[in-house]
């Protein structure tokens, strides 16, 4: 066991929660805090003979977009190179979880499907919330959340954890290979989705340039990107 298990894969993203979460416990690596068979047939889920799961969104799911939501400009458009170049076989479970929200099958979510696929979930967001989560997704702006956009707000956060992933992300913003993002970099990259005001410019820089030179060394990009993910 690596200590990772995969639920985002198939058939992993229709099994309930319940079902899930007795999986967890059955895998724990540390055999001490490991469940016994016994205790394992008590558990709530077996006990009520499963439940169907008729949720669109998984809550995980959810976690990931508030927290894209808090996320700054650059490590969301990071997220969304690293969005483009995911395999099949790394979507597989998200693109279901799509295809559940985008009820019309247009290709796109809207506001409307969104509260829907939230109400199926039984959340108990706000209006003002599930909007704040809309926009936070909607990177290009255009009022929906295209499948990219999607997949960008809500991929699992282990991917950071490959390098390969991270490298391609930087590079690429540092376009002349330089082994950092500078200021004019960061600039032409963000100006292509509407961010490149100095503002935001200031507030990235102010938040990942931690030794205030200017400029974002990889190993800066890296501590952002790893930061507080889950």
């Amino acid at each position: 066991l690596q200590g990772y298990i995969d639920f985002e894969s198939q058939p992993w993203p229709k099994i309930s929660r319940g079902a899930k979460n007795l999986i967890r416990k059955m895998l724990t690596k540390d055999p001490k805090r490991r469940i016994t068979a016994a205790q394992a047939l008590e558990d709530p889920w077996l006990k009520e003979a499963g439940e169907a799961s008729d949720k669109p969104i998984d809550s995980a799911v959810l976690t990931r977009m508030k927290q894209f939501r808090a996320m700054n400009k650059l490590k969301k458009l990071a997220l969304k190179v690293i969005a483009t170049n995911l395999s099949e076989e790394d979507l597989k479970g998200l693109q279901h979880t799509f295809n559940n929200i985008d009820t019309d099958k247009s290709g796109t979510i809207t506001l409307e499907e969104l509260k829907t696929g939230l109400r199926r979930l039984g959340s108990k967001l706000t209006e003002d919330e599930i909007k704040q989560l809309m926009d936070a997704a909607d990177v290009d702006k255009n009022g929906t959340i295209d499948y990219l956009e999607f997949i960008t707000a809500t991929m699992h956060r282990h991917k950071l954890e490959k390098e390969e992933h991270l490298l391609k992300a930087f590079e690429y913003f540092d376009k002349d290979h330089s082994g950092y993002i500078t200021r004019d970099e960061l600039k032409h990259a963000m100006s292509q989705y509407g961010m490149g005001d100095e503002a935001t410019i200031n507030e990235v820089l102010d938040d990942v340039d931690t030794d205030k030179d200017g400029r974002i060394s990889y190993e800066e990009f890296v501590a952002m990107m790893r930061k507080g993910h889950t």
